[in-house]
């Protein structure tokens, strides 16, 4: 949730993000209105208890026909006191709902548009010109097949479209790029998590999850609980309602989670594969930090993903994401898209975004101003950015296929998957 002083100090700004967003303007009206209304219907309730406080001090002090008098006004006060409070509290909830409609406001740079209007910040390395090393490059479905690394066959047996299993050394590929995550996060400062993969739903909602994209999300009615489509979700609700100290700097998480997504609205999209599926593994970062950190935050996330992609030896691209594709907590996000040889084009391997307050905002993480000596309190940034995920062993197994069939692992990974090469089955 936005900041109520930033609709009623800088609206312009505001009605502008919409708009690069392909969001109504309009909105900032509508809230500004509930706002006043709502400040009205406050004053007009503190007034009357304010009078109903003296009028019980006279009460105290009357006697036998005035007292009685007074009893009766003060009966018809408090009726009246709690009739305004009803209407300062729907007046409280016509604002918090509209303000839930509108996403993070937009840092300055973010190009504006939808999917398609992104731009290209860095392309790092080259695609391999598999027609010059004279074979043609093989997809990764028939590559996890005919290695033993990936089933979707049985995958849909057992769960339906878009489950698979990841068999010998596909489990091993995913397991040694997870672990790998992990270690590089815990060298760069960052606390290890295994996060719940269901949650209630005001920490789903607190991270921004049941607004426009509620669609995608798997919901538990008997239990009234969400399955996570991120770590990212958890961690955001680690510190909720409580006051971090951020004196010694940011606080860094790494989460390892199970991810579940519905898809919804995916039809007819990337059927074939493990690209886009209900469920995955990832590692996922997540920090929070003092709002003037939050830029030089984001390009921390960004470096680290690049570092990662770098060891596994992928060519890809950064991209500044439109604000029409960011998502409501997002006021920017950079994606990493890794090369993938049999479809000539780059795809979305890793995000990271800078949710500035919202997340915290809603969820009630603070800390202490350090430029207040009295000591008040207020909200922190939150970030979170991706440093591997199932997706990857797509790019992998194509990048790294040889002309007999077989895939190499990249040095970085033979540790921890325990192969240089993987050989088809035979």
């Amino acid at each position: 949730m936005i900041d109520i002083r930033l609709v009623r100090e800088t609206p312009d700004a505001v009605r502008a993000s919409q708009r690069a967003r392909g969001e109504d303007p309009g909105v900032v009206d509508a809230i500004l209105a509930a706002d006043e209304a709502r400040r009205s219907s406050l004053a007009q309730y503190e007034a009357a208890r304010a009078q109903q406080k003296a009028f019980g001090k006279q009460v105290a002090a009357a006697q036998g026909e005035e007292k009685r008098a007074l009893l009766a006004q003060v009966k018809e006060l408090a009726e009246q006191v709690k009739s305004l409070d009803a209407d300062a509290v729907a007046a409280q909830g016509r604002l918090d709902a509209l303000m839930r409609t509108v996403g993070n406001v937009i840092i300055d740079g973010v190009p504006a548009g939808g999917e398609e209007d992104y731009l290209v910040r860095q392309t790092i390395g080259t695609p391999r010109d598999f027609a010059a090393e004279g074979f043609e490059p093989l997809d990764h479905v028939t590559l996890g097949e005919r290695l033993g690394a990936i089933d979707l066959d049985r995958g849909a047996k057992v769960s339906g479209a878009r489950f698979y299993f990841l068999t010998g050394p596909g489990a091993r590929l995913e397991l040694g790029l997870l672990h790998l995550a992990i270690d590089r996060a815990v060298a760069h400062g960052f606390v290890p998590m295994v996060t719940p993969t269901l949650v209630t739903p005001q920490t789903m909602a607190g991270a921004g999850f049941l607004d426009s994209h509620a669609d995608e999300v798997y919901h538990l009615p008997a239990d009234d609980l969400y399955l996570t489509g991120t770590s990212e979700v958890a961690l955001a609700g680690y510190h909720a309602d409580e006051i971090v100290d951020l004196t010694d700097g940011p606080k860094r998480y790494a989460g390892w989670s199970a991810c579940y997504r519905r898809e919804a609205g995916s039809h007819g999209k990337d059927t074939k594969g493990i690209i886009r599926v209900h469920q995955f593994h990832k590692v996922e970062m997540f920090v929070y930090c003092r709002v003037e950190d939050a830029a030089a935050e984001h390009d921390r996330l960004l470096a680290m993903e690049q570092d990662m992609l770098t060891a596994v030896e992928l060519p890809y691209r950064v991209i500044d994401v439109a604000a029409g594709d960011l998502g409501g907590p997002a006021a920017r996000k950079f994606d990493c898209e890794a090369w993938v040889p049999t479809q000539g084009r780059y795809r979305e391997v890793t995000s990271t975004s800078n949710c500035t307050t919202f997340q915290a905002r809603r969820l009630g993480t603070r800390e202490r101003d350090p430029q207040d000596a009295k000591g008040a309190t207020r909200v922190v940034a939150t970030l979170n950015g991706t440093l591997a995920t199932t997706r990857w062993i797509v790019a992998i197994l194509e990048n790294h296929q040889q002309a007999d069939g077989s895939v190499r692992v990249p040095e970085a990974l033979r540790p921890y998957v325990g192969l240089d090469v993987i050989a088809p089955r035979r």
